[in-house]
């Protein structure tokens, strides 16, 4: 495994050694012990999986403390556009994000730690999504921000993606208290 830091501390990409040959390919998709000496020590307590149309946007989602989750993001079919907005209002990097390109051919996995707000892009129809957490789901504690924030000033290169109602509704950059 191979851990690729970003410009935003906390958040690392994951590529994992991949073993091809004539019948197809294998590779470790998760080792407790390489990620918790090489990335973090975490404890995954629950896996989720969603499938998106094309031009489906999902989030930008997160859960406060003490609620706050770890995630790590890898797609099985398909390919999105990763994001991750820093929310940690003591953070140098407050307020900025970072994307990454996952897909079935990169076999890119993303770690993103407690104190970000997390949304993807489907960029094919059928795309499958898989990732860990570090906390059960609490509806109690979760909070979006808007997509299309313009001081966020995330490039989607989509004008009019497939949102959810609740993502519709979603808090501006602007409004937002952080709880981190």
């Amino acid at each position: 495994m191979k851990v690729v830091e970003t410009t935003i501390g906390g958040l690392v990409i994951i590529e994992p050694k991949i073993h091809e040959d004539e019948r197809g390919y294998f590779f470790e998709s998760w080792n407790n012990r390489k990620f918790n000496e090489l990335v973090a020590n975490v404890n995954f307590v629950q896996d989720n999986q969603s499938c998106s149309f094309k031009n489906t946007l999902r989030g930008l989602h997160f859960q406060n403390p003490p609620y706050a989750q770890g995630k790590l993001v890898r797609v099985i079919s398909g390919s999105i556009l990763d994001v991750a907005v820093d929310i940690r209002k003591s953070s140098p990097t407050y307020g900025k994000h970072f994307s990454v390109l996952l897909s079935k051919e990169n076999n890119k996995m993303f770690y993103i730690p407690p104190g970000f707000a997390h949304g993807f892009l489907a960029l094919e129809d059928d795309t499958i999504m898989s990732y860990k957490c570090t906390v059960d789901y609490n509806k109690e504690s979760e909070g979006s921000l808007f997509w299309d924030d313009k001081d966020l000033n995330i490039d989607w290169s989509i004008t009019n993606p497939l949102i959810s109602e609740k993502d519709d509704k979603a808090e501006s950059f602007k409004s937002f208290i952080s709880l981190f």
